[in-house]
């Protein structure tokens, strides 16, 4: 049972660790079991392994709904958006009440943490309209340490295999967990001297530089179209709200391609930039061109300095 300043019917947002199926069953299909037998939409967003046994551990379990996993947290941005269509179709049919159970991509399975922890932050802001009770279970054999420091920071309740549910005294407000993020690191492939490098572009300048370096690497042409619209969006934007000079460099290897957009001020206010769609003059710096970059690119990482600000993008592997 929850415990006593916990409201079950509100949002809530839920994590748990697991350190075997066994685990991982004890925490899920009770879950999921309660949702449908209390008439709730529920759904399930693991994708592999997890969501076959699942399927083995719940084979008639009528009314259930499977998301593909991997596709539906494929980006931290585009997850959100699908997310609030969803809830809100779910919403509009009738639903009083949903349930979701779904796999957080981490490093422990090969993908970069920054940007899925300010997701795992925001989406208490973000979701919170909806009737939405989340759980997000960790599994202890895979991820890392500081991983699952952050977990504990986002998740303002916490559910264990035996059935206790705990109010999470580790819990931050998700302004304060944003705003307390370090820079990461550089990228390995910023060691190198760039292969562009511009002051001041245009944003047709930028688009042109980036699809010509292109021509190097053997990403797919989507892949590249996309970096070269959001490459185009975030130097519009440094342009527009940031302070000159307006700095770009780039990277291209075979299977991958960095720009790095810089400007010398202090970036966006908004600590969900880039999460969800905002219009200036709300966000302060651009937020509309920050979403589509998050929604077409496979990595964008914001980069706070003392005396700049930089947004780098990536197409290819992280």
């Amino acid at each position: 049972m929850f415990a006593p300043t916990v409201d079950p019917r509100g949002y809530v947002h839920e994590t748990a660790f697991y350190a075997s199926d066994d685990d991982l069953l004890a925490v899920t299909v009770p879950f999921l079991e309660g949702g449908l037998a209390a008439g709730e939409a529920t759904i399930v967003a693991f994708g592999g392994e997890n969501a076959e046994l699942v399927r083995r551990e719940m084979p008639d379990a009528e009314g259930l709904m499977f998301l593909p996993g991997p596709e539906q947290y494929a980006r931290p941005s585009v997850t959100i958006a699908r997310y609030r269509q969803l809830l809100a179709d779910l919403v509009e049919g009738g639903a009083g009440r949903i349930r979701v159970v779904g796999d957080v991509p981490h490093p422990g399975i090969g993908v970069p943490w920054e940007a899925w922890s300010c997701y795992e932050a925001a989406v208490n802001h973000v979701l919170a309209e909806f009737p939405l009770w989340g759980l997000c279970p960790y599994d202890t054999r895979t991820a890392p340490d500081d991983v699952l420091l952050d977990v504990c920071r986002t998740h303002p309740f916490v559910t264990t295999p035996d059935g206790r549910h705990h109010v999470n005294e580790l819990y931050e407000e998700p302004t304060r967990f944003l705003a307390s993020r370090t820079a990461p690191p550089p990228d390995a492939l910023e060691q190198r001297p760039p292969s562009v490098s511009l002051v001041q572009p245009t944003a047709a300048e930028a688009r042109h530089a980036v699809a010509d370096l292109a021509l190097r690497s053997f990403l797919d042409s989507a892949a590249i179209e996309n970096l070269v619209v959001g490459v185009s969006e975030i130097v519009a934007n440094a342009l527009q709200y940031g302070v000159p000079p307006v700095e770009l460099q780039a990277w291209a290897v075979p299977d991958r391609l960095l720009v790095a957009v810089t400007d010398h001020g202090p970036g966006p206010d908004d600590p969900y930039v880039g999460l969800v769609p905002r219009r200036a003059p709300d966000s302060g710096h651009g937020g509309l061109g920050m979403w589509i970059a998050n929604q077409l690119c496979d990595q964008v990482t914001l980069v706070r300095d003392p005396d700049r600000f930089t947004v780098r993008l990536v197409a290819g592997r992280p």
